[in-house]
């Protein structure tokens, strides 16, 4: 069904670990080419990285750009449009949690969730549109999060990161909607990732009770379907969007989230 995506090349934010590099994973099986980003320790990267494209017999690069620097998120799109001679796919993935207060809320902390949630995805499409105005194609992912649409207590700068993202895709889509180019935001509900694992842990203490009391009473009982939404929830979405079978949506936010925003 997705056949249209091979040989074509994706730049996803924050792809070294949970869903970026899972991310990475599916559309590398599809055919895509990727130039992956984020931090963690290096070795494990490049393992991945190599494992990747020995998997699927694809080009996959890495590029390590801060995405709290707007020159080096800069360098990291010039750097994937010369690898790949022009860029399809761009995926905003990075993102960063804390869970506190908002009159304890670390001022530091708000300041680098909204680099990391919010402005690097200004800063990648800002640079990537015009590769992608170029080829006349294009695919802009978002991810924002059910909190893209709903608010919870003591996540006050990841809410706000998250609805900016929603209103900014909104905006890319109506500007770039005659010139074959889609911008659309994904929000999840709870996917079981190390930066859940690490919020999990932050809202128990926040909360005063035990993370098992967090999992069932705070997280799931968001979701309906009280399961944790799965990575291929997630793949299949992306997929569809970055397809020609997704060319008629834009502008969307696809809420893949076990019912928690139908509430």
């Amino acid at each position: 069904m997705f056949d249209d995506l091979k040989g074509r090349s994706a730049i996803i934010t924050g792809s070294t670990s949970g869903i970026g590099l899972q991310f990475a994973e599916g559309l590398a099986s599809l055919g895509v080419n990727i130039m992956m980003n984020g931090f963690g320790d290096a070795e494990e990267i490049e393992t991945n990285r190599a494992g990747i494209s020995e998997s699927h017999g694809v080009d996959i690069y890495y590029n390590g750009a801060d995405m709290t620097k707007p020159d080096e998120i800069r360098h990291l799109i010039d750097d994937a449009a010369s690898k790949f001679g022009g860029i399809d796919i761009l995926i905003n993935n990075a993102g960063i949690q804390k869970v506190a207060p908002i009159d304890e809320f670390e001022d530091a902390k708000w300041d680098a969730i909204i680099a990391i949630n919010l402005s690097s995805a200004y800063h990648t499409i800002k640079h990537t549109l015009p590769h992608m105005k170029e080829k006349g194609f294009g695919r802009i992912i978002n991810l924002a999060s059910a909190h893209g649409l709903v608010a919870s207590p003591f996540k006050s700068a990841y809410v706000a990161a998250k609805h900016g993202i929603v209103g900014l895709t909104k905006v890319v889509a109506l500007e770039v909607a005659e010139q074959g180019i889609t911008c659309n935001a994904v929000c999840p509900g709870y996917v079981k990732t190390p930066l859940v694992d690490a919020q999990i842990a932050d809202t128990a203490k926040a909360r005063g009770i035990t993370e098992e009391e967090v999992k069932s009473d705070v997280l799931l009982k968001a979701q309906p379907t009280k399961e944790f939404v799965t990575y291929e929830n997630l793949n299949g979405i992306i997929a569809y969007l970055c397809s020609n079978a997704g060319s008629g949506a834009t502008g969307t936010s696809f809420s893949i989230d076990g019912g928690w925003t139908a509430q």
